[in-house]
């Protein structure tokens, strides 16, 4: 059996150890990297397909977990006794991981890649998510799959004396005030460039204010924010420690050699500027969604009759002609954004959109919420049970039951658009956790109310921040059932657009100003 290759290092200011570890484990991946935290173990795995499929006009890039129960110590509770679909945390951590990953990967590159993230051992003290997007990020940077890495993670957490904990435990984390994932890479200058952050509460936030803790305000999170770019430095010169190890030992990496894959050629933006600008120019400033759509589509539909009718010069290239169109309507969209102040449908950076809500819609309900911001409509759903309804869990965390159940619905009609409809995408388990982070610690402690909560987000309709309405109309749901509620709730969507050397922040964002935006932040 070939030895590995192992580095490790003490994270900075704890007794804590990470390593990587390759070269034994996995041997025909392109790369195969162990990461440990204490006793909690994952197996990254990267591949990248040599081809690009043909018509693939996206990065298909997919991150998979696999849980496995004899990692920490089980048989699996189902009735055949073998995992099966991914669990809810398994989703999860797969999100969690591909945010950072994905803007990290050379534009143009199409091929098909995979990174298999399988949890071998669980120590039922270090959770393995955050682990996981480190292992991720190791096992590209040994690869040889075009990555712009490494990418470093850690989640810090908030105790009750006011310090910021790197890689907190779960009891740590239970007995912290507030939480922090953050992810970044490293720059030139040495600093730490931040590219996915995720945060929330914890269940006994209230519960430790009331004892004098102090709370999370704008300076703390600063400060968390600057603190964590710290470890994100440790996991990075580790990975770093582990690519000259291998090169050391190995011989250089092998770049993959891969064809770069253009939307459109330069010479067709050439000849779609002149056509299409005029009618974007005015698609781009019409407030309603469909509306605005439709325009966009006749802008394109005038380029293609053009540009690729018979005999003409990009005969057969309309798929190139649409992806100029989008990339034109863009540019249009953050240029009027920067330079003039005005977004899609005329409003300020900072201008909301009209709100409105109502209570009780639903006569059989125990709690019904809904609540509308622009186009944007969502209906919540509250229904309360006695506690043997709590969601029994069999995963690789100490959690062994749920009393609070957030489900986000969102069919294909909610766009105008027809699709599959029936169980929930990643998507939708997603946006379903990201709504309950916001909402589990005002809910009453089970000492007070010991009930089993479910709330049901159905989107109606769709035009910007679906989560965040699903925040604000659980909140109603939840107080219009009854359930005393330590504080009122509300969500919003940020974005970032960066042009022309300048930031602009938008509040209240719409979904084509998510799409053709930077970044966006709930």
């Amino acid at each position: 059996m070939a030895d590995a290759i192992r580095v490790s290092g003490t994270l900075t200011g704890t007794d804590k150890t990470l390593s990587f570890e390759t070269g034994k484990l996995a041997q025909q991946s392109q790369g195969a990297v162990v990461a440990t935290l204490g006793r909690t173990t994952v197996l990254a795995t990267a591949n990248a397909a040599k081809d690009v499929r043909p018509g693939t006009d996206f990065f298909p890039l997919t991150i998979d977990v696999e849980e496995r129960a004899y990692a920490a110590g089980k048989i699996p509770g189902s009735f055949f006794r073998r995992e099966g679909r991914p669990t809810e945390d398994a989703i999860l951590t797969c999100r969690l991981t591909d945010r950072p990953l994905r803007p990290a990967f050379p534009d143009g590159f199409r091929n098909e890649t995979q990174v298999v993230l399988t949890i071998l051992g669980a120590d039922m003290e270090n959770p393995h998510d955050v682990l996981a997007i480190n292992a991720a990020s190791a096992s590209l940077m040994i690869s040889g799959i075009p990555f712009e890495g490494p990418i470093g993670a850690v989640r810090v957490a908030y105790s009750q004396g006011g310090e910021w904990i790197p890689h907190p435990t779960y009891t740590e984390g239970d007995e912290s005030t507030f939480e922090l994932v953050v992810a970044g890479r490293q720059l030139d200058n040495g600093d730490v460039a931040i590219m996915m952050v995720e945060a929330g509460g914890t269940t006994k936030s209230f519960d430790y204010y009331a004892n004098g803790a102090p709370k999370v305000d704008e300076g703390a999170l600063a400060r968390g924010l600057e603190a964590s770019k710290t470890w994100i430095k440790d996991s990075i010169a580790l990975q770093r420690q582990l690519v000259a190890s291998v090169i050391a030992t190995r011989g250089p990496i092998v770049p993959m050699e891969y064809t770069v894959a253009l939307d459109y050629a330069p010479e067709v933006m050439e000849a779609v500027a002149p056509i299409a600008t005029p009618g974007l120019s005015t698609a781009v400033a019409i407030a309603g969604k469909a509306e605005r759509n439709a325009a966009t589509d006749a802008a394109a539909a005038e380029a293609i009759a053009q540009l690729c009718g018979e005999g003409s010069a990009f005969e057969g290239r309309e798929k190139e002609v649409k992806e100029a169109v989008r990339s034109l309507t863009k540019k249009l969209v953050r240029k009027r954004i920067v330079e003039e102040g005005k977004r899609i449908d005329g409003r300020g950076p900072r201008d909301l959109r009209p709100l409105s809500s109502e209570v009780g819609v639903l006569p059989t309900a125990h709690g019904t919420g809904l609540f509308q911001r622009g186009e944007t409509q969502v209906m919540n759903v509250c229904t309360m049970a006695m506690p043997r309804m709590n969601q029994l869990l069999d995963t690789l965390s100490p959690e062994t039951n749920k009393y609070f159940l957030f489900h986000y619905n969102m069919a294909p009609w909610a766009n105008g658009e027809t699709g599959r409809v029936g169980s929930p995408k990643r998507r939708e388990i997603g946006h379903g956790a990201l709504a309950a982070r916001a909402l589990l610690p005002v809910l009453p402690g089970l000492e007070n109310f010991n009930y089993t909560l479910r709330l049901v987000a159905e989107v109606l309709s769709s035009n910007g921040s679906t989560s965040m309405a699903s925040v604000c109309s659980g909140s109603l749901a939840l107080m219009d059932a009854g359930v005393p509620i330590r504080a009122a709730v509300a969500g919003i969507a940020m974005g970032l657009v960066y042009a022309e050397g300048k930031y602009t922040t938008l509040t209240d964002i719409l979904g084509a100003e998510d799409a053709f935006g930077d970044m966006d932040f709930k």
